[in-house]
């Protein structure tokens, strides 16, 4: 019997480690701290553990894997499984989505926004320059339309832009720049230090991203209408990592996006509620531009700079014009389907 017992338990224990050994669990590279725009990275991580039991796992990091700027680095060599980044951070590894940072694309919602993007995550080009770093679109984190706090007096003037110095990424950058503003790509992480320190003037981010990295704090004013654009932040996975997934484990992956995505949508809508209140609360006040320097700002910026993106996607083999009806055509399908 003693024998028999030994012999039971030591199969147990057997079973239990062959168990424990075929548990799937991955890093995910994030930086700064929980927030808004991390909720859907939070969500999905919750919803592929309850569905495979626990036996996909994510364990999530915010900077102690990577910085924010090499997270698609980490990715292509497989120092994670998973990671987050912004277009704007290396534009020259993943040009082809620099398509969606263009200035004044006239996205009105989030959902616009979702649409476009992975539009554009899809397009065979997209895919082949991200399997360059051995990386795989999985979602977009979509974000309302840039706005910027300033400090000093409000610059409710196209003309009041010149001499003024920005952080501001991407495409944003560029349109800013135009108008004879000075932009620079200090990370988000670095903007309210840059703020405070009066190396920038103003800083252009979306409304969780002033309240999570302090730039809230050290404003007197908020531009509420000038809406120049915003930046895309992907989430990407390593190929190499998804495709060593079981058939189970890659559809809890997979049907667990669009429910990562709605959640996340339905959180950035209540922070959006409460903008005015943070703004009151703070004392900085809300600046409206008029349509007509908005109008300025547009004509300035928007047509070049598509023109000029176009050119260079061309010139280097990526389909520029294609790219660019793509999201043309996605906004107004999307538009059509509501």
């Amino acid at each position: 019997m003693t024998r028999y017992l030994t012999g039971a338990a030591t199969a147990a224990l057997c079973v239990a480690f062959a168990t424990e050994g075929m548990a799937t669990e991955w890093n995910v590279s994030l930086w700064g701290k929980r927030r808004a725009f991390t909720e859907h990275v939070e969500k999905l991580a919750e919803l592929v553990s309850e569905k495979t039991d626990g036996e996909f796992t994510m364990n999530i990091s915010y900077g102690g894997l990577s910085k924010n700027t090499d997270n698609l680095d980490g990715i292509s060599i497989g120092a994670f499984e998973m990671a987050q980044f912004c277009a704007g951070y290396h534009p020259d590894k993943n040009r082809v989505i620099t398509v969606l940072e263009l200035p004044f694309l006239g996205v009105n919602t989030l959902d616009e926004e979702v649409a476009i993007s992975h539009a554009v995550y899809e397009h065979p080009a997209a895919v082949d320059e991200m399997a360059q770093w051995n990386a795989k679109y999985l979602m977009t984190s979509p974000m309302p339309q840039y706005n910027i706090v300033g400090t000093g007096e409000p610059r409710d003037e196209l003309a009041e832009f010149d001499g003024m110095r920005v952080r501001a990424t991407g495409g944003i950058g560029k349109a800013f720049e135009t108008v004879g503003a000075v932009p620079t790509s200090v990370t988000s992480s670095e903007a309210y230090q840059a703020m405070e320190s009066g190396v920038v003037d103003t800083v252009a981010f979306a409304q969780h991203a002033h309240l999570s990295f302090g730039t809230i704090n050290e404003a007197d004013w908020w531009t509420a209408n000038l809406n120049p654009g915003t930046v895309n932040c992907p989430v990407v996975v390593n190929i190499d990592a998804y495709e060593s997934l079981t058939d189970e484990e890659r559809e809890a992956l997979d049907s667990s996006v669009p429910e990562a995505i709605d959640y996340y949508l339905e959180n950035y809508g209540e922070l959006l509620k409460q903008w005015d209140e943070v703004l009151d609360e703070k004392g900085v006040e809300k600046v409206m531009l008029s349509d007509k320097a908005i109008a300025e700002f547009r004509s300035t910026a928007a047509d070049p700079i598509r023109e000029a993106w176009i050119a260079d996607m061309e010139a280097q083999g990526i389909p520029g014009q294609e790219l660019y009806d793509l999201v043309m055509e996605t906004l107004e399908a999307q538009r059509a389907g509501n």
